[in-house]
């Protein structure tokens, strides 16, 4: 019933209507984008589209940044606002602004702030405040050098297993890295700790991708000899070491792709995203990890979406006021033009 009535409303609004839908959404909603993508492919584009109404099908800090970098004529919308995100929600943004003034004032380092995109849009007003920008778990590696190059040094946030399993990659030595404590409201931060390091780590974490051990790759391995393993950058970083590769959704999809037919191959995310896999690639045994779903990306079901596109004319959208949008697009602009 759903499905016919999202299908009806597609075809009224045509091209003034474009779905997008991130590649941990479910199947049902996954079959009604019109774009589907991981979080770097869906903010790129944003710019391109001349669709009035923009329904993203995510968790709501990816509704909000697309609404940090939409054109005057369009209104974006979420099909459940309450779909947020455990690991965004661990950087609040008076919190983030409070220690990183609190580095600048005591260290006298130019520290640059870098935060992953899974953080709300007064987070990324704080970074373009201070001269720093936002990545994803796509372009992590590059955004990170280029903030090292900004001054002398970074501050990582909210995803502590991003940031050391990138710091791997870039080389950055583990005496040079420190994990803040921010506990009793950033009381408990010690500023003199951070005087050497060249990169500073907020304790946040993602749920999905933290319940994976280390203990499952091994049995796996064992379970399925000559199998790959490849897992998401916000695995714990012993988990990345011991897998045979790791990247965004889309190098997940594309490590898959490019698999030769017979292989079989464990994949550390979320499971809606393995499950699919497994579906397009049959001639290819694709194994989860472990059984991971996200409770918030399962908030958008195909009747909420349906309910909103029934009433998309005079529905609440998304929206920030500009002092908090023009130093986020800032932010945002500056990746977009690092990774272009």
């Amino acid at each position: 019933m759903y499905s016919k009535i999202i299908t009806d409303l597609r075809e009224k609004y045509g091209k003034r209507l474009a779905i997008l839908g991130h590649h941990y959404q479910s199947d049902e909603i996954i079959a009604h984008t019109d774009l589907a993508g991981d979080s770097l492919e869906l903010a790129r584009q944003i710019d391109k589209l001349e669709a009035e109404y923009i329904v993203f099908c995510g968790v709501h800090f990816m509704a909000e940044s697309a609404a940090i970098v939409r054109k005057d004529n369009q209104k974006i919308y979420i099909p459940d606002a309450k779909a947020g995100c455990v690991m965004a929600n661990m950087a609040p943004a008076d919190l983030v602004d409070k220690v990183l003034t609190k580095i600048l004032n005591e260290s006298g380092r130019k520290i640059i702030p870098l935060a992953y995109v899974n953080t709300p849009a007064a987070v990324k007003t704080v970074c373009g405040k201070h001269g720093g920008s936002v990545c994803t778990s796509a372009n992590a590696v590059k955004m990170m050098k280029w903030a090292l190059d900004q001054g002398d040094g970074v501050l990582f946030l909210p995803d502590k297993n991003l940031a050391f399993n990138t710091a791997d990659k870039l080389g950055i030595p583990e005496e040079k890295r420190l994990l803040l404590d921010i506990r009793k409201n950033g009381e408990n931060l010690d500023v003199s700790e951070t005087l050497d390091k060249q990169l500073l780590v907020w304790p946040g974490l993602c749920a999905i991708h933290q319940r994976f051990k280390l203990s499952q790759i091994e049995n796996l391995r064992i379970q399925h000899p000559g199998c790959k393993v490849v897992v998401h950058p916000e695995c714990p970083p012993a988990l990345v070491q011991a897998a045979d590769g790791d990247g965004s959704t889309s190098y997940l999809i594309k490590y898959v792709s490019e698999s030769p037919a017979g292989s079989t191959i464990v994949v550390g995310t979320e499971t809606n995203l393995v499950y699919r896999l497994a579906q397009l690639f049959p001639d290819k045994k694709i194994i989860p990890l472990s059984v991971s779903f996200c409770s918030s990306m399962a908030k958008i079901t195909e009747k909420k979406l349906a309910e909103l596109l029934q009433n998309i004319e005079t529905a609440d959208f998304e929206d920030v006021s500009d002092e908090i949008r023009e130093p986020a697009k800032v932010a945002l602009e500056r990746m977009l033009k690092v990774c272009a």
